[in-house]
């Protein structure tokens, strides 16, 4: 192979989006180690396939690689789900737990479809966005809250709010006409979505720590030679611990931001917190009764740590 192969890869968020910066890193990684052998183009921003299309574009190989949310897909699979259950995770060491322990189900799954998987990042935890003072899950009652994979919407549902799924790239615009008024996701999306413009409040639960997928189709990663191969699973590796600790540091500036920007940050009062950990083991509970014998298996040896 003595041309240059390029290849597309479609990811779902912004330039200036730290998963992003981190692809970028990688795929300029991987094009010197080759000697400019393989390039990979990156699409950011859902540019060349939306979200909910990238799983199944790199599947298709309407682009090499591909970047999800995992929980996006939560109803493909309980696995896909897991990380998007409030305080299965609740912070990164809990959330790195979970990945080792998860990994070999979701590699399995994504094998049976034809995807390799390189590599995962954590997310920080989530705090729920609004426009008022919070002082219980009570004050939820009814507000049109944004969500993005079907646990956040039941999320919103135990909480009695109405789940509204909202792509990350359209926050703005519904929070503006009032289509939603409340919603869960990182300070790092609230920054990127410029949250100050259109809430006030901030309350920084850490509740769960989602992760973004790194795949290939294994038709194009299986076609590759041992030496090939080795530079794309050194360069995954290299990712994975990098982007861990550049999202720990992203939040960290991102909760600065959304304070500087005049919003307010805080933790939310002990009642609420207990009531949303509540909300979070019902729907464990649901979760290991759909997720069977791997499900469980997965569920006795995270809580043996």
């Amino acid at each position: 192979a003595n041309a240059a192969t390029a290849w597309d890869m479609a990811t779902p968020y912004p330039e200036q989006n730290f998963h992003t910066q981190n692809i970028l890193m990688f795929a300029k990684e991987i094009e010197q180690e080759t000697g400019g052998q393989i390039k990979i183009k990156v699409h950011s921003n859902a540019s060349l396939l939306k979200m909910p299309d990238i799983k199944r574009g790199v599947q298709t190989g309407q682009a090499a690689l591909g970047e999800i949310l995992l929980s996006a897909y939560g109803n493909e699979d309980p696995f896909f789900q897991l990380d998007g259950i409030p305080f299965v995770s609740t912070g990164y060491d809990t959330a790195k737990i979970v990945w080792d322990k998860t990994k070999q189900f979701i590699d399995a799954r994504f094998k049976k479809q034809g995807m390799t998987v390189l590599y995962a990042v954590s997310w920080p935890g989530q705090g729920i966005y609004t426009k008022t003072p919070m002082a219980s899950v009570a004050d939820f009652k009814g507000l049109k809250f944004r969500t993005y994979n079907p646990a956040t919407a039941r999320l919103a549902e135990l909480m009695g709010s109405v789940p509204t799924t909202i792509q990350a790239a359209e926050v703005p615009q519904a929070f503006a006409t009032g289509v939603v008024s409340a919603m869960i996701t990182s300070a790092i999306t609230g920054v990127d979505s410029q949250s100050w413009d259109f809430a006030k409040y901030f309350y920084d639960v850490g509740a769960l720590n989602n992760k973004n997928l790194v795949f290939i189709n294994a038709k194009v990663f299986d076609a590759l030679d041992k030496k090939t191969k080795d530079i794309i699973l050194t360069a995954s590796a290299k990712a994975e611990k990098r982007g861990w600790e550049m999202s720990a540091k992203a939040h960290e500036s991102s909760l600065k931001t959304l304070a500087e920007k005049g919003m307010k940050v805080e933790k939310p009062n002990e009642m609420f917190y207990g009531e949303l950990k509540a909300i979070g083991e019902r729907m464990i509970q649901e979760w290991l009764d759909k997720a069977g014998p791997d499900g469980k298996a997965f569920w006795e040896s995270y809580h043996k740590k």
